[in-house]
């Protein structure tokens, strides 16, 4: 049995490292090659196209996954699907081009997320939850890393097209690793037809007024707007990051990699060891602690941007990103071991996958917003005026939010 653990936990980190490093590597060198050829603004659309197209598939795919039980067979299609998208950008890069396709891969990509967390989530259990939650987030931030510093040099050695090329075969390697996947969630006793299916899904991804409770057990929905507010203000950051780093901080490109890799390199000690925390202090303390630090980095890298040499420039935006490290860290274990405390095991992957919706509303705003500022205002302005939405989201779970975890138990509609 402690065998077969362990077997599952190096497929998982399997997975998940092949999959994370695919998705950064290409977010961070699309921002770059539109930012060649293209200003700021169309910079931060691209990862606003990106999260709009995660805002509906991530619920659907949750979903779907939750009705049939079949999420193993999700995974699959998803993962290959979202690298089979890329491959027209092997032969152009034009910007509409590179646009178009961030969004189809969006979709395929958006069914990651939900299914492999419920699985996760119910890998754990009651007890173990955070601590399972937090060794798979480890696996993503090794990813990250891999992603970031691999841009970096990747930028320098291969052409544009060569570059998509590697971002899907890595996606295509994710996939094959789902082979060896199990599943414990459990499965539905019966299989339903397609239009059946259908009806289940769009009865889920718009709940009738009347069946919308497990929305608002321990406050969860207040949980998804705080979440929408964060990510206004750290996907608006991170849409422009590469371009801010080589063109207002005066970073190289293997410099600019080896600061966005700052992050993924110390969250995967701390996502580890917060889950193991989750399980001991609770969920809340770490979610409000989170969207705190979302406001913080915002204001750090607004600092940054008046100092008068290159090295003092990028010691803060490294503080900056040692902040979002910790606090990201605090924020996503608590968020989805709280989401794991109060969902009904039927529908885990659905509310796995509103979290990622929620968060691609602030994906989707945050980008146009903070590029439009830049655009307009510059970047200091842009991004101090961003830190004020985490702030805001973090009062609002302070103040709305019920511990899941522990004695307090899932109270439903407690924050009404």
């Amino acid at each position: 049995m402690l065998s077969d653990r362990r077997e599952q936990q190096a497929v998982v980190t399997f997975i998940a490292i092949a999959r994370i490093t695919s998705a950064a590597l290409l977010g961070t060198v699309m921002a770059v090659y539109i930012g060649e050829i293209a200003s700021e603004f169309y910079v931060s659309l691209a990862l606003a196209v990106f999260h709009f197209g995660l805002l509906f598939a991530a619920p659907f795919w949750g979903a779907v996954a939750d009705v049939t039980g079949r999420r193993r067979a999700v995974l699959f299609g998803t993962l290959l699907l979202s690298a089979v998208a890329l491959l027209p950008l092997a032969f152009t890069q034009t910007l509409w081009a590179q646009l178009g396709v961030r969004g189809l891969y969006a979709v395929f990509a958006a069914g990651f997320g939900p299914t492999m967390l419920a699985i996760v989530s119910n890998r754990g259990g009651d007890e173990s939850r955070g601590r399972s939650i937090g060794f798979y987030n480890s696996a993503l931030s090794v990813g990250d890393i891999s992603g970031r510093l691999a841009s970096g040099y990747v930028l320098g050695f291969l052409l544009p097209g060569e570059t998509y090329l590697l971002v899907a075969a890595l996606g295509a390697v994710a996939a094959l690793g789902v082979v060896a996947l199990t599943d414990p969630t459990p499965s539905p006793d019966v299989n339903p037809t397609l239009r059946e299916l259908l009806s289940e899904v769009r009865s889920r991804l718009l709940p009738a007024v009347g069946d919308r409770d497990h929305l608002r057990t321990n406050g969860l929905q207040y949980l998804y707007v705080a979440l929408a507010l964060r990510n206004m203000t750290q996907k608006g950051m991170s849409s422009i990051m590469p371009v801010f780093l080589i063109g207002a901080l005066g970073a190289s490109e293997p410099t600019m990699g080896a600061l966005l890799a700052v992050s993924p390199t110390l969250r995967t000690g701390a996502m580890y060891a917060l889950g193991r925390v989750s399980d001991r202090v609770g969920r809340k303390p770490l979610i409000t602690a989170g969207l705190v630090g979302a406001g913080l980095q915002a204001l750090l890298l607004a600092v940054a941007l008046g100092l008068p040499d290159v090295t003092s420039r990028i010691a803060v935006a490294a503080l900056a990103f040692v902040v979002h490290a910790v606090t990201f860290s605090a924020l996503t274990t608590g968020t989805i071991a709280f989401i794991g405390d109060v969902a009904p095991v039927d529908r885990e992957s659905e509310l796995m996958g509103l979290r990622t919706t929620t968060r691609g509303v602030g994906g989707v705003v945050g980008p146009l917003l903070v590029g439009a500022a830049a655009d307009v205002w510059g970047w200091g302005v842009a991004f101090g005026a961003s830190s004020v939405l985490a702030f805001g989201a973090a009062g609002l779970v302070a103040w709305r939010l019920v511990e899941s975890h522990g004695s307090t138990g899932a109270v439903a509609g407690a924050a009404d």
